[in-house]
């Protein structure tokens, strides 16, 4: 891997520079306590430090809503609706939201790769940036704390400027196109680097091993912990749409007001609201907010197994963000018997077959 070194004065013409290689996003301050990726014009508004944005940046890549086709009934014909995607540079992206991007892309670039975000993909430069963690932050424990990949630059902060790693040939020819603004790394910035990695690491809140736990979540559907969290629990999707790895989408035909033609649009969709599990003949195979509540938490400590970790990538959005206050590392940690010394624990009334999370009787009716 290439190295090199971009001086604390030369950032904001770097950023600059970067506008040469299509459109700038960058995390900004949009209130007292948010950030979000947002198009650049004055570089001066980029935030440096900042702990995670309200939306991943998946959501430049799998578009939150998006049109499919056009379709004609008459004509009993459809036409896609690719856009031309301008090139465009994502800046000061954390290293496990590209964790994050690397899980989407085994999804929708695997041996049937999605077109939609296929094209995206291939316009988008993706810049990296160290970051320090707070206490929501747990990508230590998902292993998802340093990106060795997934990335053209990778900008780490040193004391007086940035030590880049160069990732990919693009990375290469952006370096080389502003050779003026780069320096050679010294031992000294060596030590610093090495200094500011080590300081990360004891920031962290936990330290533990986290390896059985998706044996655990499968042995553990009849914890208490199930009722007391579901039931506090508002059912909004928020954990589902500012998490950087859900990937469900739901697909509607919008008929024009001629009712002959119309569009195939699909958008986000969210596991915790009711019809997500609703199929053909009205069935539902997750009615209760129980057990859209567990299939989340089953789902996101899945194994991705080309990359071999976990579908969570540990940036604490989803307990940020969630309205309800709900702590999804406390819960998990519950499960861990990290939260609690009690074994076995209180059991529920409504026990379900164990290893089963999905089952319609979880949780009692439906909600």
């Amino acid at each position: 891997m290439r190295y090199v070194k971009l001086p604390k004065e030369n950032t904001y013409e770097f950023l600059e520079r970067l506008k040469d290689w299509g459109i700038l996003y960058a995390p900004v301050k949009i209130s007292e306590k948010f950030y979000d990726f947002r198009e650049i014009e004055n570089v001066k508004e980029v935030e440096f430090h900042y702990n995670r944005t309200i939306m991943p940046p998946k959501k430049f890549f799998f578009l939150p809503r998006e049109k499919m086709f056009e379709f004609n009934l008459s004509k009993v014909e459809y036409k896609e609706a690719i856009e031309d995607v301008e090139s465009f540079v994502v800046f000061g992206v954390h290293a496990c939201d590209i964790f994050g991007l690397k899980i989407m892309d085994t999804i929708y670039l695997d041996e049937l790769p999605d077109k939609y975000y296929k094209v995206r993909r291939e316009k988008g430069i993706i810049i990296g940036i160290s970051c320090v963690p707070d206490e929501y932050c747990f990508c230590n424990l998902r292993e998802t704390d340093f990106a060795d990949d997934g990335f053209d630059l990778f900008l780490h902060e040193l004391p007086d400027g940035w030590l880049v790693r160069v990732g990919t040939p693009t990375g290469h020819r952006i370096v080389d196109k502003n050779l003026r603004l780069f320096e050679e790394v010294t031992s000294q910035d060596v030590c610093n680097f090495r200094d500011f990695e080590n300081k990360k690491q004891q920031m962290f809140k936990y330290h533990e091993d986290w390896a059985d736990l998706r044996y655990l979540l499968e042995l553990e559907t009849e914890h208490p912990m199930w009722d007391e969290q579901s039931d506090i629990c508002l059912a909004c999707g928020n954990c589902n749409t500012t998490c950087p790895t859900c990937r469900c989408f739901d697909v509607q035909d919008i008929p024009n007001i001629d009712g002959v033609t119309g569009a195939r649009v699909r958008r986000w969709d969210s596991c915790q609201l009711v019809r997500h599990g609703m199929v053909a003949g009205g069935h539902n195979f997750r009615p209760t907010k129980k057990s859209r509540f567990m299939n989340r938490y089953m789902c996101k400590n899945s194994y991705v197994e080309k990359l071999g970790l976990s579908y969570c990538v540990g940036c604490g959005r989803c307990s940020y963000f969630c309205p309800a206050e709900i702590s999804f590392v406390r819960n998990l940690r519950t499960i861990l018997g990290l939260e609690e010394s009690s074994c076995p624990p209180r059991i529920s009334e409504e026990i379900p077959k164990r290893g089963f999370a999905y089952g319609p009787s979880v949780g009692g009716g439906e909600q």
